[in-house]
């Protein structure tokens, strides 16, 4: 995939937002300059069935009108149902061959990783990126396990220097920046923006951070 797609890549779902409307939120977020959207609806009280659908489809609806992907979580039957750009997996969701089989070969498909070993087998496997996390303390994911610095990008990019790589986990606006110089592709947020007062101003400086960054320009 074009791993420019990657560089802002906004992470949310209902228990992320607060009293907000989460389309409010990512059409603001979209606005400001996310390149790429995964609705990762978790959590006590997640929206299922026929409500998730609906969400999905409203936000692959807005992703469309500002030409950004959309990729669905865990869901993969869905995903397929409405025609989403791609899917997102963790280590726990299955083999993940295999699921790059039921998707074909046309979908984007994520990989959280933790470890190198991880991050080789999904590259092996067909994934088309891998998130590697959480690289900071978070708080925006439960059980997301201990952080694993970013000394890790650099070491993955290292041994796999094709495959683009996604910074995760406690990343704020001033973070973003270090884990581009280390060879991410990009960073995921979550709570960088999903709680920012003003989401469409948030989103636009994590990119400006992020796209100095990548032209290694200094801040």
């Amino acid at each position: 995939m074009d791993k420019n797609k990657l560089q802002l890549y906004f992470i949310a779902g209902t228990k992320n937002i607060g009293e907000k409307n989460l389309l409010d939120v990512l059409e603001a977020a979209l606005k400001g300059g996310i390149t790429a959207f995964q609705l990762r609806e978790k959590g006590e009280d997640a929206l299922q069935g026929d409500d998730l659908r609906k969400l999905a489809e409203q936000s692959l609806k807005l992703c469309r009108k500002y030409q950004v992907p959309f990729i669905l979580n865990d869901h993969v039957d869905l995903a397929l149902e409405i025609d989403a750009d791609g899917v997102h997996v963790g280590q726990a969701d299955g083999v993940i061959a295999e699921i790059r089989t039921k998707i074909g070969p046309d979908k984007i498909l994520g990989v959280s990783t933790h470890t190198m070993t991880e991050a080789l087998t999904a590259s092996d496997a067909g994934a088309n990126y891998i998130g590697v996390g959480p690289l900071y303390e978070t708080t925006s994911k439960a059980n997301a396990g201990e952080p694993v610095g970013p000394e890790l990008v650099r070491e993955i990019v290292r041994e796999l220097p094709g495959l683009p790589l996604v910074g995760v986990g406690g990343i704020s606006e001033r973070k973003a920046a270090t884990i581009i110089r280390e060879g991410a592709s990009g960073v995921a947020v979550i709570s960088a923006i999903a709680d920012a007062e003003d989401v469409e101003q948030a989103a636009r400086e994590i990119k400006g951070r992020i796209t100095l960054a990548l032209t290694g320009v200094e801040m």
